[in-house]
C-alpha cells in the first residue's frame, strides 16, 4: 500500500479533552461499541492526520476496537505549543483518564516514532497499561542529534536559538528550539525502559530502510525491555511509505492477541 491510500473508515467522532494546563486536546475516535480502548501517538511536527495514525485506527476499528487518534499540544488542531518527551506522556495520562471515566477501559497505547518514545516513557510512569506499541521510537537520542544536525549542533543553537535539521532523505525540519534538543539529551529511555513493567507487553516495530533512526534503535530496546517483541519489516522507511498494510496488520493483530488474552485472564 502506498502512503497515499487510506484504509476505509466507517466511523469518527471528534473528541475534545482538556490537559492538565487547560490546553484542548482535539482527536478522532473510531467508535465501534468496545469497552476497550487504543490511543494512538503521532511522530515529531506531525497530526492525528498523518497516513500511519489513520491507518493503524481504521484497522483496528476493523478488528471491532475502538481506536483514538489525537493532536498532541501545538500540533494540528490542539491549543499550546510542541511539547517536550514527558510533558506528551502527561498528555496522553489525560487522554487515557478522559476514556477511563466514560465507562472505557484503555487496553494499549500505540506511537510512531516521537509517539514511540512517549507511549514508553508513559508505561515507565504509570503502570496502568498493559500493552504498548512502538513504532520506530528513537533509543540513543543524543546520537540522533548528532546524526542529524552535526557534532557542532549544540553550539551552534545556543548561539542562533535554534537550527534546521536534514534527515537522511533530505527532508528539512525547520526551527528547532534548543529546549527541544535539550530535552532530548536530558530524556534517558535506557532508564525509563528498566522502569516498565514486567507484566507490560511491548511491540517495537521497525523498517530495515528506515532512513530517520537506525533499526539498531530497536534492538536496543529488545535487550533492555523484559516483556518484548520485535518486529523488524524488511525494507520499510521510516513512513512506511509502501509498507503500510503490513504495519497494521502487525499492530492490530498483536493487540487483538493480547485483548483475548487480557479477557480469557478475567475470566478466569
Amino acid at each position: 500500500m502506498s502512503q497515499s491510500t487510506h484504509i476505509p473508515v466507517v466511523q469518527q467522532q471528534r473528541v475534545v479533552i482538556p490537559n492538565k494546563h487547560g490546553e484542548k486536546l482535539v482527536g478522532l475516535l473510531h467508535e465501534t461499541g468496545s469497552s476497550e480502548m487504543v490511543i494512538l501517538c503521532h511522530a515529531f511536527r506531525c497530526s492525528k492526520e498523518n497516513n500511519t495514525m489513520v491507518n493503524l485506527a481504521a484497522a483496528l476499528e476493523k478488528e471491532g476496537i475502538s481506536a483514538f487518534r489525537f493532536d498532541s499540544a501545538g500540533n494540528g488542531e490542539s491549543e499550546g505549543t510542541d511539547g517536550n518527551y514527558w510533558r506528551e506522556a502527561d498528555d496522553l495520562r489525560a487522554v487515557i483518564e478522559h476514556f477511563n471515566g466514560a465507562s472505557r477501559v484503555t487496553s494499549a497505547i500505540v506511537g510512531h516514532s516521537k509517539g514511540g518514545r512517549v507511549v514508553l516513557l508513559y508505561a515507565s510512569k504509570y503502570h496502568d497499561i498493559h500493552t504498548v506499541v512502538n513504532v520506530c521510537g528513537r533509543y540513543d537520542l543524543k546520537g540522533g542529534i548528532e546524526d542529524f544536525s552535526g557534532k557542532d549542533s549544540m553550539q551552534r543553537i545556543k548561539e542562533d536559538g535554534f537550527i534546521d535539521i536534514k534527515t537522511k532523505s533530505g527532508f528539512i525540519i525547520h526551527d528547532v528550539k534548543y529546549e527541544f534538543l535539550m530535552d532530548c539529551l536530558n530524556t534517558n529511555m535506557h532508564e525509563a525502559c528498566l522502569q516498565i513493567d514486567k507484566n507490560c507487553r511491548v511491540l517495537t516495530v521497525h523498517g530495515s530502510a528506515d532512513e530517520v533512526i537506525p533499526v539498531a534503535d530497536a534492538l536496543e530496546f529488545a535487550k533492555i525491555i523484559s516483556n518484548h517483541k520485535l518486529q523488524i519489516i524488511e525494507g520499510a522507511d521510516h513512513r512506511y511509505t509502501s509498507h503500510q498494510a503490513e504495519l497494521a496488520s502487525i499492530v492490530s493483530s498483536f493487540i487483538k492477541k493480547a485483548l483475548e488474552e487480557d479477557r480469557e485472564k478475567s475470566s478466569q
